[in-house]
């Protein structure tokens, strides 16, 4: 059901802790949102029409910058998290293209022998992840759809590198608010399913409280529909699953070791969490 619904959706990518949209050719003359995220961090690789967007998006919200980086530096830390905890195999869901630092990078300053698979359904995108990331010691990039946890999990490329018998991390970052919350829960609950006891999912969202502010950003960018998932509704794709720390919290004060969450005073949040599939084993374990 959940991969019926993906088709009929926009696919939609991760990079640097946003989304993107997927084109069919290279066109420098229309906004790519990787591209925006990219000028967002500092890269070098935007064009006159990136910039803009960039500049059209930040007059709506002038924080958005701010929340992008956070939820990189989310996903990093909540992913090194999970390699101290022994798990050794991650799956990064929409990666995007290739930022620093990147998931391989933060594990591995964890756990040297960490084992890293970027999926991306963009052939951009892997193209720059085959060329910047892909190593020969346990780290690929694979052509898949998120929203096709079962396709995904026993693609031959992400088998070669990840063992589901073993516990691992799977990252959905910044990626479900381009989902309805109904599709969402579906393909959270899909990989849950295909999940060892003591695996992660680590997810982020963007959230405004101001509706308005969530309707113009939407309006200026229309490659992909947003949804203003509400925190009960983040909550609910981590259904079964065993919340670590605060449960879900903001992204740049989320802390494993907190016992609540704290909160930011502004109308754009990153809405983040971690859960674990409980069970027997969930202390973690190495492949």
């Amino acid at each position: 059901m959940a991969a019926a619904a993906a088709k009929a959706r926009p696919a939609v990518l991760r990079h640097a802790g946003a989304v993107l949209a997927v084109t069919a050719r290279f066109d420098p003359s229309a906004p790519n949102m990787a591209r925006v995220y990219g000028h967002w961090l500092g890269g070098k690789d935007a064009f006159p029409a990136d910039r803009g967007e960039a500049d059209r998006l930040l007059a709506i919200y002038p924080p958005l910058r701010d929340m992008v980086r956070e939820n990189r530096a989310f996903i990093a830390e909540a992913a090194a998290w999970a390699a101290g905890q022994g798990i050794s195999q991650f799956i990064d869901l929409g990666a995007g293209l290739p930022v620093r630092p990147s998931v391989h990078q933060a594990v591995r300053a964890v756990m040297p022998t960490a084992r890293v698979a970027y999926v991306d359904i963009d052939p951009v995108v892997l193209s720059h992840a085959r060329a910047l990331l892909v190593t020969n010691d346990g780290v690929t990039a694979v052509a898949g759809d998120l929203g096709s946890p079962e396709a995904v999990f026993t693609d031959p490329e992400l088998r070669a590198v990840i063992d589901p018998a073993w516990p691992v991390c799977v990252i959905l970052g910044a990626v479900l608010h381009f989902m309805p919350a109904g599709t969402a829960r579906e393909v959270t609950a899909g990989y849950a399913r295909l999940l060892a006891a003591g695996s992660c999912l680590v997810i982020s969202v963007a959230h405004f409280d101001d509706e308005r502010i969530s309707k113009e950003l939407a309006e200026e960018y229309t490659a992909a529909e947003w949804h203003n998932h509400p925190r009960a509704d983040v909550a609910s794709f981590f259904g079964g699953l065993d919340m670590v720390g605060p449960g879900i919290g903001e992204a740049q004060t989320w802390r494993s070791w907190q016992t609540t969450p704290v909160w930011r005073r502004r109308n754009g949040h990153v809405l983040a969490g971690v859960g674990r599939v409980p069970g027997p084993g969930t202390g973690g374990g190495s492949r």
